[in-house]
């Protein structure tokens, strides 16, 4: 049998397990339990949030029949019936998902409004999910200006967009909008973890919440991750592993940076960032390792009259290291911005 990757193979099937998106499951449910349904949907938020899977699992929802063939909406679709598995596998027909990157021209969408006029062959609902809609040209938006704004009753529209800057006003103001949420590192970790189990794979906790934090609020870009790690590790996730293959910086590594722009040795920088680039480590990502170890010293700063009034502190309890990381924070502060004059 061909090998599913884990992106595909534990996509949410219903609102239940979706992660992170709690406003929207609210909304949705609620809008399906009291069937005050609205004709068209917009989906915003960055990649691998859950924006398609949403529309898949709202059109399941408005079409499911149930396990005995009599169901009608529900905001709980069974996920057994031919409608739902129908969807799942992607050839139902009377749900289209239409990748507006390379349909966006508006003959594509004068041929897709044709089409929305007619009844549906073998569903309740007639369900057009655009992706990417900001690649849409103007022609095309105003194309399908009216009939977003009056379809037929057995017609919804649902839109998802990284970018819903680029839509018209006209589009947003007939569309009900949802911003989706960046997934927390925890909550990615937690699921990778529940993954994990299910799979078979041993994996530390440490290794997950490293890939949690490199897939950077991204759930599917988490579940990609966790599928090369379980490969590059032979099986067993563990955090080193983890670390070679995402390219991590060593916190010792960060620290030595500091200490020479702290002493401003510009020798010892340069031999430094020589040494991350033979171990093709990613500057980008040190920079933001750099920013994060600086927000979680000054975090746990003792906030003195002294500090405050911007004298260097003589004594911190943040580390047990002879040289105060506290006292590297206020030098760094106070070089950058002598440096910027």
């Amino acid at each position: 049998m061909t090998y599913q990757v884990l992106a595909r193979k534990w996509r949410p099937r219903d609102f239940q397990s979706l992660i992170g998106q709690d406003h929207v499951v609210r909304a949705l449910t609620h809008a399906l339990q009291h069937q005050r349904l609205h004709h068209a949907y917009l989906f915003t938020g960055t990649r691998g949030v859950g924006k398609t899977t949403i529309a898949r699992i709202l059109a399941k929802a408005l079409n499911c029949v149930g396990p005995d063939g009599q169901g009608g909406i529900t905001a709980t679709p069974c996920n057994a019936c031919r409608v739902c598995s129908a969807i799942d596998a992607g050839r139902f027909v009377d749900y289209i998902e239409m990748d507006a990157a390379s349909n966006r021209g508006v003959d594509e969408m004068t041929q897709l409004l044709e089409r929305a006029i007619y009844a549906p062959v073998d569903a309740r609902v007639k369900v057009y999910t655009i992706d990417e809609v900001h690649m849409l040209t103007t022609h095309a938006f105003n194309a399908m200006l009216k009939t977003l704004e009056e379809p037929p009753d057995f017609v919804k529209f649902i839109l998802a967009t990284t970018d819903p800057q680029k839509i018209p006003v006209t589009v947003l103001s007939r569309c009900l909008q949802f911003n989706l949420k960046q997934v927390t590192p925890q909550a990615i970790a937690q699921r990778l973890g529940q993954i994990a189990q299910a799979e078979q794979v041993e994996a530390e906790p440490a290794a997950l919440q490293a890939v949690a934090r490199a897939a950077r609020g991204s759930m599917r870009d988490a579940l990609s991750l966790l599928d090369q790690a379980i490969a590059y590790s032979g099986g067993r996730v563990d955090a080193q592993a983890v670390d070679q293959m995402l390219g991590a910086i060593d916190s010792t590594l960060l620290v030595q940076l500091l200490d020479a722009l702290l002493e401003r040795d510009a020798a010892r920088l340069l031999a430094l960032a020589d040494a991350m680039a033979e171990r093709s480590l990613s500057f980008a990502q040190a920079l933001r390792d750099l920013a994060s170890l600086l927000h979680r010293i000054t975090r746990r700063m003792p906030m003195s009259g002294a500090w405050r009034s911007g004298s260097r502190p003589t004594r911190c309890s943040c580390t047990t290291r002879s040289r105060c990381m506290g006292a590297t924070t206020w030098a760094w502060r106070r070089t950058n911005t002598r440096d910027s004059r």
